[in-house]
């Protein structure tokens, strides 16, 4: 969908749609030549432009009718801006209309760009694989005019136009079949970063077998297909910042449970068991892009669990990286073991003083969370505050859960160091409990459990069913307010 800003109207008939502060009709319509009509339409719809809410009217005009909607932008916090963004999108992108022109009225840049974000963004569709879709199911809506916007919109899109990239390479990535997206072609999908300025760089089985990496090539052992450990390095300080931030994401591209098998029930949604692997490749998509003033290392570590002769048993011990060894209590307990392979790697290659985690770690977070929040733990109170700022203002919310040394000792082993997995009660917690071993000291690490968040049964702010794109827009306002050089 193409989004363009201008400063005056198109002169040919089009859809229109003019943003309505909360109790801001009659301001808002002044100067309209139906002016009365939509008052009336306001009225009899009980529109009083609370944020993300419509109404429309229909009018004639020489050129044919047309629509007239009146979205509500509440307050007029950059939040309600991309309510009212997202609520235009749902209402005509199949609705027969190609146009649609949103006087902008004066808007400040950053909400401006933050609508045309979540037009884009709720107008992301991934039909590659429909072949009989009947007119009426296919998108119409191919442009969208913004007009009147204060000046500085230029830098403004720019940014939110990388973000919209990263999300929607996310979606991707994450929609995509796991007979297509396995960890050899999730590493070739991510080849595009290079032309944005990432650099690439790929580990094999026998790259992570000399590093000692047994706990994730324990998990990848009962698979045809390979595992991959990808790096995305991006340095938008020149050079200057030699400590970079990492982002670690897992990467199980299917996930049968391997012999602790799944039931039948369901299990075509694990194939977005690497949503977390697929938030760091569209975050760094998203700062390459944007040129973040940044120094960050994306690292995915990319497996498949299946449940194959060589396959890894309940009962048996891997020794990680690290060196701990892992009682491998239950096979789908897999991606904190792919985790903390990853961890241990990056740290003693970029020895960061920042780590975060992002994984579709446990259905106990489902259980606890829902679909209204990631979870997350974190080593440093300053770190979780930082998080949390972001993830608020970008509509990727988190909410902290406890740790402590109670939970830690419900995964020690009676024959390894730990255990995979701990008790049924607290199975989120004693996962985070389990990676924070792999933490060195110093290290400020939080961990993102975002299981519920990575694919929604139910369209939602930005997203319609499906992939979701959870964490890049998190991860880039997280850089830009907390790392990123200024000038």
């Amino acid at each position: 969908m193409r989004v363009s800003f201008v400063s005056t109207r198109p002169n040919y008939s089009t859809d229109l749609a003019l943003l309505v502060p909360k109790n801001g009709i009659a301001a808002a319509v002044a100067g309209h030549k139906a002016a009365d009509s939509l008052q009336a339409a306001a009225t009899l719809g009980r529109f009083d432009g609370d944020a993300g809410t419509l109404t429309e009217y229909i009018s004639a005009s020489g050129d044919g009718p047309a629509r007239v909607l009146l979205a509500g932008i509440g307050a007029g916090t950059p939040e309600d801006f991309e309510k009212a963004g997202s609520a235009l999108c749902a209402r005509l992108l199949m609705s027969g209309a190609k146009t649609l022109v949103i006087d902008a009225a004066g808007a400040p840049a950053a909400s401006a760009a933050r609508l045309a974000a979540a037009v884009q963004m709720r107008g992301w569709r991934y039909d590659k694989y429909r072949t009989k879709l009947s007119d009426k199911q296919k998108p119409t809506l191919d442009e969208v005019i913004i007009v009147n916007a204060e000046p500085g919109l230029d830098t403004a899109w720019a940014a939110a136009r990388a973000v919209v990239e990263g999300v929607s390479f996310t979606r991707e990535l994450v929609t995509e079949p796991a007979n297509i997206i396995y960890p050899e072609s999730f590493v070739d999908r991510c080849q595009k970063l290079a032309e944005v300025g990432v650099q690439i760089e790929v580990l094999d089985e026998d790259a992570m077998r000399a590093a000692g990496m047994g706990a994730l090539l324990g998990v990848s052992q009962g698979s045809r297909r390979e595992a991959r450990l990808l790096v995305m390095k991006w340095d938008g300080t020149a050079g200057t910042e030699a400590t970079p931030v990492v982002f670690i994401g897992k990467g199980v591209t299917f996930d049968t449970g391997g012999i602790s098998i799944k039931g039948a029930a369901g299990m075509e949604d694990m194939k977005w068991d690497m949503g977390g692997a697929g938030a760091v490749a569209g975050a760094m998509l998203a700062l390459a892009t944007r040129k973040a003033k940044a120094h960050v290392v994306g690292i995915c570590g990319l497996v498949e669990n299946m449940p194959d002769g060589n396959a890894q048993r309940p009962g048996d011990v891997v020794t990680s990286m690290s060196g701990q060894t892992i009682e491998v209590i239950n096979t789908d307990a897999e991606g904190r073991l792919v985790l903390c392979d990853a961890m241990t790697w990056a740290q003693q290659r970029f020895s960061p003083k920042v780590m975060i985690d992002l994984a579709t770690l446990t259905g106990a977070m489902i259980v606890a969370l829902g679909h209204e929040y990631g979870g997350m733990f974190a080593n440093d109170d300053g770190l979780a505050a930082q998080l949390s700022a972001a993830g608020a203002s970008t509509g990727d919310p988190l909410w902290r859960l406890p740790m402590g040394d109670a939970y830690n000792k419900l995964i020690d082993s009676p024959i390894a160091d730990m255990k995979n997995i701990g008790p049924r009660e607290g199975g989120s917690i004693t996962a985070a409990q389990f990676l924070k071993r792999f933490v060195d000291q110093g290290v400020k690490w939080a961990h993102l459990d975002i299981a519920g968040m990575v694919w929604s049964s139910k369209p939602g702010a930005v997203w319609d069913k499906g992939a979701t794109g959870y964490g890049v827009r998190l991860l880039d306002r997280y850089i830009a307010d907390n790392h990123e050089r200024v000038g």
